[in-house]
Formats: C-alpha cells, sequence, structure tokens
C-alpha cells in the first residue's frame, strides 16, 4: 500500500488515517479544512474559468469576459476575488493612444494552482468527455502528454511554460478550426 506521510492510500480508494485520528467523530478540522478554503476561492463558475484563462493566456478584462460569457460585473468580482486571496496581481500595460490599463497575471500561488487545473481536467476528460476530450496538454519540448497523479517519487515539476495545448483530432465541433 502507497504511503502519503502518515496517510496512506488503500485500495477501495480511502485514505487511511493515523490511530489517533480513526475515530472521526472523535475529532473536526471545521473551517480549517484546507480543500474547503480551496473551495470557498474557487467557488464560483466565473472566478474558475478566471484561473482557466489565465493559465491559457488570457491577460485582458475584456478578453476574460469574451472568453467566459460573464457579465463584466461578475469577471470584475472574480478579479478582485483573486487578486486580494494572491491568486493574481495586476500589471499596468499602455497601448499607444490609450489610457493606461492593467493586465492580469497568476502569481507564484496562482500558477501554483495547476496542478489543480489539470487535475479537474484530467477527471472531466476521463468521465465526462465519452473518450474525446477537445484539448490535449503536452510538454512543450516532447510533445508527450501531462498527466497529474499522486506519487511519493520525487520527480521533477512541469510548470505552465513547459505546457502546450493542443486540439484533440478525435474531438469534432463545429467552429474549431482542424
Amino acid at each position: 500500500m502507497p504511503h502519503l506521510g502518515n496517510a496512506s492510500i488503500s485500495y477501495d480508494g480511502r485514505v487511511e488515517f493515523e490511530e489517533r485520528l480513526r475515530d472521526r467523530d472523535a475529532w473536526s478540522i471545521g473551517d480549517g479544512c484546507s480543500a474547503q478554503r480551496v473551495l470557498d476561492l474557487l467557488a464560483t463558475r466565473t472566478v474558475f474559468l478566471v484561473v482557466r484563462e489565465c493559465f491559457y493566456g488570457t491577460t485582458r478584462f475584456e478578453d476574460f469576459a469574451a472568453r467566459i460569457g460573464a457579465s463584466a460585473p461578475a469577471i470584475s468580482r472574480a478579479l478582485k476575488q483573486l487578486e486580494s486571496a494572491g491568486i493574481l496581481t495586476r500589471v499596468p500595460y499602455k497601448e499607444p493612444g490609450s489610457r493606461a490599463r492593467d493586465e492580469y497575471r497568476l502569481t507564484d500561488a496562482g500558477e501554483d494552482l495547476l496542478p489543480v487545473f489539470l487535475s479537474m481536467v484530467q477527471w472531466g476528460d476521463k468521465y465526462l468527455q465519452d473518450g474525446r476530450p477537445p484539448l490535449t496538454f503536452v510538454e512543450s519540448d516532447t510533445g508527450r502528454p501531462v498527466r497529474v497523479r499522486v506519487s511519493a517519487d520525487q520527480v521533477a515539476e512541469t510548470t505552465s511554460d513547459d505546457i502546450g495545448i493542443r486540439l484533440n483530432p478525435a474531438w469534432r465541433r463545429s467552429g474549431v478550426d482542424r
């Protein structure tokens, strides 16, 4: 059975608690649960899709609104929430003849959401796409598919700068050039 620190994963899909934690009615972490805090942060569709778009290279307010299809107030709230949580930072830019504006970029904390994002995509590809996911995430240098997995092995991390996104040839939908 593989071990993860003081816990191990059993073959029936549940984690095994250390002895003093096995009586689940005797303890609670309540609001201290990290999973709950992440869900609180990324709970709305718009917030999560803003993070997705950041990984896809979107940086400007108008582009978030166009690509996500949410209202300007919803995009604005999501950007403010992510900035206040330290996931995004604003970077000023100015196009010739225009006023100064801000772009939104992922911080290190935002970049660290990459495995969370890819895990959700990977799960959706497997269980919600009938075997035909629209996109494939690959190592830019090798073209090998990128996968997220739980492991005790020490492996080099892949960053968003190392990932290429390809249209899956098995996916067919009108409006997408092949």
